[in-house]
């Protein structure tokens, strides 16, 4: 399998200012060093090849002998593989035995208190309950037939459809089919769309979910790096006409887990890559609802000429219930027909139930997920006040959407992060979880779906678990809610 190549002005980009890494030492341990960062914060993806020293060097301005010793000092650290005559290769150092052991615990000490594995609110009750109670009228007419129907009741098609028309992008019910949630939907196109081994083309970060569902088709992702404030379309199109991917999967709005919502004029760029290089592309808008101050704009589909590539993925999971489990495909009616066609061998349909509620939940959608944006507004300041306080030194990232924050912790300690959390019973996914490769040490994600309560307790054991592992003074100790 063909490994990417790094154009040498794309990784000088990605390297910024790396000279004031080395004030205290020479040129060449600066730059290694700043590779390395790179490498370990998944910026340059392991498996990838690096550009030549003369061309990197000419790249930077500096002398080749000074690429040359920092390749060396990255080969002998573990952080570059290379044969004679091929240009070097990322990689990461093997985790010493007792290091891994010492991540992954098999047996925690305490039981979860608090979890911040999921990126969901709880239920806006009395909507729901309401919702279910007309759901149980609307059924007596489906109850005299199967129950069986792999493309989902007119109602919740109708409905879906017409939200893609007003956010600007015509919709008609057939291009709908029903799913069991995104994470189903994800699965289905999968299943349809690649072979074991295929390319999937993510961004890095991403959705965990996804990255789980592409492992389970046994197909491999190959991972596009966001830069500190959203996309890298450059980088994006050189790996998409390197690597040929036999699908991509990104999160534009809202994105799961930076925060970050692509602008319009992006989308209309990213359209143009789709169409240009004819890529099938999965765009997940599972937490489209889930903005602060202003909606995303047009769905991406939108923008594209070739929208028989465009899948779009949507759910109720996160706008209202996890517990609801219904999502949507987007698609083409031939498309559509290509899933429907495999789905028989997953499942034979969604719950009728759970649809209808559904359609009812979006006739009501403009003032519940009103009142549930106010709530993550309450909550996501909230929580930035609390690690302000409690941990100064770490960086949530400037995403200003969504359900979490991407945090930068202070060193790349991730995973010493997460199992010192489990053992004092806070749930806590570390970095690499949402990347590929075991990259993104430096990063955690924090959802600030939770109750204040809950949030102040979970930054409370937070701070604890990281004054555990990194010898700090812990802050002044607070009440720990159980």
């Amino acid at each position: 399998m063909a490994a990417r190549s790094l154009d040498e002005d794309l990784l000088a980009r990605e390297l910024g200012n790396w000279r004031t890494s080395s004030a205290s030492g020479p040129a060449y341990s600066g730059l290694a060093d700043a590779i390395r960062l790179l490498i370990v914060d998944g910026r340059v993806p392991v498996g990838s090849r690096l550009p030549s020293e003369r061309a990197l060097a000419d790249a930077l301005r500096v002398s080749r002998t000074t690429v040359t010793a920092a390749f060396t000092q990255l080969r002998e650290d573990g952080y570059l593989l290379a044969r004679r005559g091929a240009r070097s290769i990322a990689a990461l150092p093997p985790r010493p035995m007792n290091e891994a052991r010492q991540a992954r615990p098999t047996e925690p000490t305490a039981g979860v208190n608090v979890s911040l594995a999921a990126a969901a609110m709880s239920a806006p009750s009395g909507a729901v309950l309401e919702a279910f109670a007309a759901a149980t009228r609307d059924i007596t007419p489906y109850l005299g037939e199967t129950g069986l129907d792999p493309t989902g009741v007119c109602a919740l098609r109708t409905a879906v459809a017409q939200r893609y028309c007003e956010r600007g992008l015509p919709t008609d019910p057939g291009q709908i089919m029903i799913t069991s949630g995104a994470q189903h939907a994800i699965g289905l196109i999968l299943a349809a769309f690649t072979e074991p081994g295929d390319r999937v083309l993510v961004e890095q970060p991403t959705y965990h979910g996804a990255l789980s569902a592409i492992s389970t088709a046994r197909a491999r992702a190959v991972p596009v790096s966001l830069a500190d404030d959203g996309w890298e379309l450059d980088a994006m199109h050189a790996a998409i006409r390197q690597l040929a991917p036999s699908l991509a999967y990104l999160i534009p709005d809202n994105h799961n887990p930076t925060g970050f919502t692509m602008p319009a004029d992006e989308r209309i760029r990213l359209g143009h890559i789709i169409s240009d290089t004819r890529t099938r592309t999965v765009i997940d808008e599972s937490i489209m609802d889930m903005w602060m101050d202003e909606a995303p704009p047009a769905p991406l589909a939108a923008t594209v000429a070739r929208r028989d590539l465009v899948l779009t993925v949507g759910s109720m999971s996160k706008s209202f219930w996890g517990g609801l489990r219904v999502g949507w495909i987007r698609a083409e009616r031939h498309t559509l027909a290509t899933i429907a066609a495999i789905r028989p061998s997953v499942d034979l349909g969604t719950p009728i139930l759970e649809q209808l509620t559904a359609a009812r939940l979006l006739e009501q959608r403009d003032e519940v997920l009103a009142e549930r944006r106010g709530l993550l507004r309450t909550r996501r300041a909230y929580l930035l006040d609390l690690l302000a306080r409690r941990l100064p030194d770490w960086q949530p990232g400037p995403g200003p959407n969504g359900i979490s924050l991407w945090v930068k912790l202070p060193a790349p300690m991730s995973t010493a992060l997460s199992a010192s959390a489990s053992r004092l019973g806070l749930d806590l996914p570390a970095g690499p979880r949402f990347g590929v490769d075991g990259t993104l040490e430096r990063f955690v994600r924090v959802p600030y779906a939770l109750p204040e309560a809950a949030l102040e307790e979970a930054v409370d054991l937070m701070a604890r678990a990281w004054g555990s592992i990194t010898g700090a003074v812990e802050p002044e100790s607070h009440a720990v809610v159980v």
